[in-house]
Formats: structure tokens, sequence, C-alpha cells
């Protein structure tokens, strides 16, 4: 009786496993599409409106019939598609799909340290139709790169390469047939760093404020017994230096964080209060006859302010720089 049992148990398990191996194989295995890209050109970047364009050849290599790319081809952190110009052929019995792509993408740029930023862009690709059980992207490596003459005009372009990855929606448009109220999409990323060449365009932008500065520093050269130009020149130099920043500010997008730019004009802005308080109070000792104490604020003043002012420059651009 007891063998009789270990048989049936046996028996049993056995039929358990192979139910489950059926179930196995009846799950359905995606196709995989092979994606690979070569960029073209990426311009027109527009940091007021979070945008640039990029040109670039895309192209899959696949077996599934019901695959379209030239229909279903969909980048979620796009602007505008412009429609791309499309070659289908047949390599070895798959589809071999080439499209010329054009883009305006959507990109929130990192200003903190502008202009010794890196912007970090990505493009993801995906198929509007089929999820990841469906379909499956295999990157192109060795075919994606970007051309040897491509040039970002003020920029450096690092770190290129290509991924795959999944995108997730927390829905499921519509389709009540899915158990999970999100759907899951394969997502080709096209990645690269933009690296500023920053150092001219840092005094081209700043030159304004600094010369300010410099025009407000003459202040402390003036006779303490000529009062106009002693508070005449920092007032100019402050205009200047508001003028300068709003000049700044409407080429960048507006932001909440404190960036590199309102850092340095508010240490100017700061560094021309002083002068005109220090200005101010050596006038003062001069009207009540403390003569050798006016001079020596005076000479101490400039001092302070001028050695201040540069070294708080130097730091926070140090800082941005290795940002």
């Amino acid at each position: 009786m007891r063998t009789l049992l270990i048989i049936f148990l046996l028996l049993i398990q056995s039929l358990s496993i192979a139910y489950s191996n059926t179930l196995t194989s009846q799950k359905q295995v995606p196709d995989t599409v092979k994606i690979g890209t070569y960029l073209l050109s990426l311009h027109d970047i527009n940091f007021r409106d979070n945008e640039y364009t990029i040109r670039y050849w895309l192209w899959m290599l696949y077996d599934n019939p019901e695959f379209d790319f030239t229909s279903q081809v969909e980048v979620p952190n796009a602007k505008s598609i412009e429609k791309p110009d499309i070659l289908i052929d047949t390599i070895e019995g798959k589809t071999w799909v080439l499209m010329k792509m054009k883009s305006t993408m959507k990109q929130s740029w990192k200003v903190n340290n502008y202009p010794f930023d890196k912007q970090h862009l990505k493009i993801g690709i995906e198929n509007t139709m089929f999820d990841k059980d469906h379909l499956v992207f295999v990157p192109d490596i060795k075919g994606s790169k970007y051309d040897a003459e491509l040039n970002v005009d003020g920029w450096r372009i690092e770190d290129f390469h290509v991924s795959t990855g999944e995108k997730e929606y927390n829905t499921n448009f519509g389709d009540f047939s899915l158990t999970k109220h999100k759907s899951t999409y394969a997502s080709f990323n096209i990645s690269m760093t933009l690296e500023r060449n920053a150092l001219g365009l840092f005094f081209k932008i700043f030159i304004g404020m600094y010369v300010a500065f410099l025009i407000t520093l003459i202040s402390f050269n003036i006779s303490l017994t000529v009062v106009e130009p002693r508070f005449g020149l920092p007032v100019g130099g402050l205009f200047a230096t508001v003028g300068n920043k709003y000049i700044i500010d409407t080429i960048l997008p507006e932001t909440s964080a404190f960036t590199l730019v309102d850092t340095l004009h508010a240490i100017t802005f700061l560094a021309i209060f002083i002068t005109i308080a220090l200005n101010a109070l050596s006038l003062k000792l001069h009207g009540e006859g403390k003569i050798e104490q006016a001079s020596r604020l005076n000479k101490r003043g400039f001092q302070i302010v001028i050695i201040g002012y540069f070294l708080l420059n130097i730091f926070f651009i140090s800082m941005a720089i290795v940002g």
C-alpha cells in the first residue's frame, strides 16, 4: 500500500511538471528588432524655449511582418517630427527599414553652472503598437555613431552611446484585456553629453558686469571733497550691472534655482552697495573733520571690496567648472 502511494505521488508530480512545462512553452516570446542610429546634425539649441533640433538615420532589422516601423515609430520626448525619408528592403529574409529622421526635441536645460554647464541629452524611440511582450529592441552598438564632421557650435559631444530599456506608462490605454492598469514598451535610447566651450562665452556675457564693477572702484580714488562722482559712478555701475543681467536672463530658461549668473551678479550688487556705504561713511568722517580716519577708511574699503569681490568670483566660478 505504501509503495502504491509513493507511485501515485510521483505520478502527480510528473504530471504537474509536464503541465508547467507546457504552459512555459506556450508563453509568448517577444520578437526582437535590431535597431541603430547615425547622428547627422544637432542644431538650433534654444535655451529659452527648452528645445533643440536633431537629424539622424534610424534603422531596424526584424522578422515579424506585422511590424510596420514606417508608421509605428514614436519619439515620446519630441515636440515635433517631420515626415521621414524611408527606404525598405529585405536582407536574408528579414525586413530592413532605413529612415532619415528630423525631430525638434523637448529638453529641460540645466543652467545652474551656465556658461560652464554640461547638458545630457536623451532621445527615446518606441513602437506605438506593440508592447514589451511582443517586441524588444537589440541595439546595433557597432553601427551606431555620430558623423565625424558633426560640429555643434560652441559645444563638444562627449559620451555618445545607445542602449535599450523599458518605458512604463501608468495606464492601459483603454485595453481592458490587460489585468493591470499600466503598460510597458521597449525603448531604444540615444544618449550623449554636450560640454560647452565656455571660456570665450564667459567673458563675452560678463564683460559688461566686470567693467561696471571697475567703474565703481574708481570712486574710491576721487577726492573726498568731491561728492557727486563718488556716488554717481557706483550708481552708474549698478544700472549697468542690472542691464547686463537682464540681457543674460533673456537667453536662459526660467528657473527657481540660484544659478552662477545670479550668484555673480548678486556679488556685484553687494560690492556696489558696500562701495556706496563706505563712500557715505568716509564723507561723513571727512565732514566732521576726521580727515585721517576718512582717508584710512577709504583706502581699507577699496582693498576689502576689490580683494573680497575677486576671491568670491574665483571661488564660485571654480565650483561651477568642477561641478
